[in-house]
């Protein structure tokens, strides 16, 4: 068996090529290079160095991927027919944006060894003029996600190669930069044949002709307008409202005392819902994570969590609970889900100290969804009715104790009766499958914009309301439900 030699190209020109992978290219008796479409290739010709290409393969396979499969299993079955070295070189340097040497690197059968050459990026930096330990990243242009994007350092974005390529890569520089930030597409950098183009990000797939020699340099977003929408941002801006030199409001603020504000921001943010108001909805949603920060921050002030503890639980959380998607449980459908689900969770529960089945409900949450949770926990048990007629005769039963304590009884005890009407009618919307919190919600929403209506009708008459019988409202009501609304 031989082993296999990977020699780097360079940038491109003959120049630039160190004096030992000089020597080893003249000297190799069997070549191979990954393509000939390399500024040095046609130099080395003109200096009698023979060599095969894989050029072939890529254009048979309409995937990088298996074009680079294939190119590594060829290069292995060679090492393997002979006891000679195989020699491999590659654009660039060998360990930069080269999936053809990784895979060589990972197999264990034949013996690899590397030689520098001088990769694109030192050719980019001194074409730009950047220093990369100002920050800086590397992206595939064919894997790149949105997310991916450094804002505050310097981009490089290689394997734009066509229009196609680069159309993509625009649309996902589109989800975080404006349309007319400028970019930069440079070709065959560190080469005679150099060029450099600045355009606007929207033109970025149709301003010049690319090639296998194109990347894309993204420079530091210094608009702070544009940070405003990154996560690292936001964190900041609430870690400076909590330091010492903040806002005194905010600095005051305690888990305790931001309680009522987390739910009145859940409240508007239903309203939004129903409004199907989407920048309403995006607005309020932003309210909703404003209280997470802050209860984050305090956390990670007071030294007991920080919002990277909540977000680690939560991803944990969110993997564990979905087996069939994260792992290889199979379900059925969305019912099997919400089963797996409540297994998962009374599972993580079961080292909690808990001494009854109804614990776990949140003391805070509105009366009529606390009753729902109850009656949903008895009724895993089995105490439960099942069927509606019970229940409709359950309602009818509180209902008539009410009503003698309306007539007979203390205010206390017509109290705690009307609160058992209530859970009776509670069960009877559980069995329907009805969010009795939500449904009367709604209701309540219903009657503010009906109201409000009869509201402007008085308006407009210019009296009093005193000057309108009950009746009279009652048409302006019944006009309001015609309406709609």
């Amino acid at each position: 068996m031989g082993t296999i030699r990977i020699l780097g190209l360079g940038a491109g020109d003959l120049d630039q090529l160190s004096l030992g992978v000089y020597r080893e290219i003249r000297q190799a008796e069997q070549l191979f290079v990954r393509t000939a479409r390399h500024p040095l290739i046609a130099a080395l010709e003109d200096e009698g160095v023979s060599f095969e290409s894989f050029d072939t393969i890529y254009e048979t396979e309409s995937a990088f991927s298996d074009v680079y499969a294939r190119i590594a299993g060829a290069l292995l079955e060679k090492a393997e027919a002979t006891e000679a070295t195989i020699f491999y070189a590659v654009p660039g340097h060998p360990l930069v944006a080269e999936e053809t040497v990784q895979r060589l690197l990972r197999q264990e059968q034949v013996p690899v060894s590397i030689a520098g050459g001088g990769s694109f990026l030192d050719a980019m930096f001194t074409t730009l003029n950047i220093d990369p330990i100002e920050g800086f990243q590397l992206l595939d242009g064919l894997s790149m996600e949105p997310s991916d994007l450094m804002l505050k350092g310097h981009t490089v974005i290689g394997q734009v190669y066509d229009s196609l390529s680069a159309s993509e890569v625009k649309l996902k520089l589109m989800e975080r930069l404006p349309d007319d930030f400028d970019v930069t597409i440079v070709d065959a950098a560190g080469t005679d044949r150099e060029s450099v183009t600045v355009v606007p990000l929207y033109e970025l797939d149709r301003s010049v002709t690319t090639s296998n020699l194109t990347a894309v340099y993204v420079p530091p977003a210094e608009e702070e307008a544009i940070h405003y929408r990154t996560f690292d941002t936001l964190r900041g801006v609430i870690r400076t409202l909590r330091g010492p030199d903040g806002c005194p409001w905010d600095r005051e603020q305690t888990h305790e005392s931001l309680k009522r504000y987390m739910i009145e921001e859940a409240y508007e943010l239903l309203e939004a819902i129903d409004e199907e108001d989407d920048d309403h909805i995006a607005d309020e949603l932003g309210d909703v994570l404003l209280q997470v920060m802050l209860h984050a921050q305090i956390g990670e002030d007071n030294g007991y969590f920080s919002i990277d503890d909540v977000i680690g639980n939560l991803s944990e959380k969110m993997v564990r609970r979905h087996p069939h998607v994260f792992s290889d449980t199979s379900v059925s459908g969305a019912d099997q889900v919400v089963t797996n689900w409540e297994a998962i969770k009374a599972e993580e529960k079961g080292h909690e100290d808990r001494h009854s089945m109804l614990d776990g409900i949140p003391k805070g949450l509105p009366g009529l969804m606390t009753a729902a949770k109850l009656q949903k926990k008895a009724g895993k048990v089995g105490f439960d009715w099942g069927e509606e007629g019970p229940m409709w005769e359950k309602l009818f039963e509180e209902i008539h104790e009410w009503a003698q304590e309306v007539h007979t009884g203390t205010p206390d005890r017509s109290m705690k009766e009307f609160g058992d009407v209530l859970f009776a009618f509670v069960n009877i919307a559980r069995f329907h499958q009805i969010d009795p919190e939500e449904a009367l919600r709604q209701t309540n929403e219903k009657f503010r914009r009906r109201f409000q209506h009869v509201e402007s009708r008085v308006e407009e008459s210019g009296l009093d309301w005193s000057a309108f019988s009950l009746e009279a409202l009652d048409r302006w009501w019944e006009e309001a439900k015609d309406k709609g609304l």
